[in-house]
C-alpha cells in the first residue's frame, strides 16, 4: 500500500484558500520530505486546520479612533 501526501498546492485547496496564501501559513511539520519538496497526511492538516486560530486572532492593527 502506498501513502499519499498533499503537496502545498493541495493543501491549499483543502483548507480553502490560494495557493500562495497556504505558502505564507505556520504549517505543521511536514510528515515527508523529499529532497526539499514537503508532504502532509491529510490527517495531519485536518486536525493542523481545527485548531489553528481563527480570523482577526493576533491583534492586528490598532484602531485610530478606540472604542469608549
Amino acid at each position: 500500500m502506498t501513502t499519499r501526501y498533499l503537496s502545498i498546492a493541495e493543501v491549499a485547496e483543502r483548507i480553502g484558500v490560494k495557493n500562495a496564501s497556504a505558502a505564507g501559513y505556520r504549517l505543521p511539520e511536514p510528515d515527508a520530505l523529499i529532497g526539499r519538496t514537503r508532504g502532509w497526511l491529510p490527517e495531519t492538516i485536518d486536525e493542523w486546520n481545527r485548531n489553528r486560530p481563527g480570523r482577526g486572532v493576533g491583534g492586528g492593527r490598532p484602531r485610530k479612533h478606540p472604542k469608549e
